[in-house]
């Protein structure tokens, strides 16, 4: 039997798919396994941008300034033309792992540092094509996990179940 660990949400209180399987295993039940669907959005953060300035050596690039809820803002460069002062957007940081599997790197962009990837819907793995980047709703909170504002994918269990 699969379970939808959002569809259990809606009547108790799931700590987590690692803590119900261990839950329902005291329980008398086999958790064959613990499936991710959807894309993983867990490397992704609120990102809230303070700034964006011309790059001083790209005529398409911006360079921002993003609050990531931190004791410094950080300063990442963009190539999407719907960058702006005063949005709420998705935030990779350098050591994360974008939903295709590609590893994000500090980079040196024509002369600037980036610390980080504002990221597109395509990037996230939530749509097939976009225009630029994802753009969240204002009252979205800065630096908590990006799973937390979107809902986009689910953990599924596998549970196996017995003859009694």
């Amino acid at each position: 039997m699969r379970v939808p660990l959002r569809w259990l949400a809606e009547f108790v209180d799931a700590p987590g798919a690692d803590a119900v399987a261990a839950l329902l295993t005291d329980g008398g039940l086999e958790v064959e396994s613990i499936e991710r669907v959807g894309p993983d959005l867990s490397a992704a953060r609120v990102g809230h941008v303070l700034a964006r300035d011309k790059h001083p050596n790209a005529d398409r690039l911006s360079v921002c300034r993003v609050d990531l809820g931190g004791p410094e803002p950080v300063l990442i460069v963009c190539g999407a033309p719907n960058v702006a002062a005063g949005q709420k957007v998705a935030v990779v940081s350098p050591g994360a792992t974008l939903p295709d599997g590609r590893k994000l790197e500090k980079a040196k962009i024509r002369g600037v540092v980036s610390m980080g990837m504002i990221c597109s819907a395509k990037e996230l793995g939530l749509a097939e094509e976009s225009e630029g980047i994802l753009v969240l709703d204002a009252d979205a909170p800065v630096g908590v996990p990006l799973e937390q504002v979107i809902t986009a994918g689910d953990r599924v269990l596998e549970v196996a179940l017995t003859p009694n």
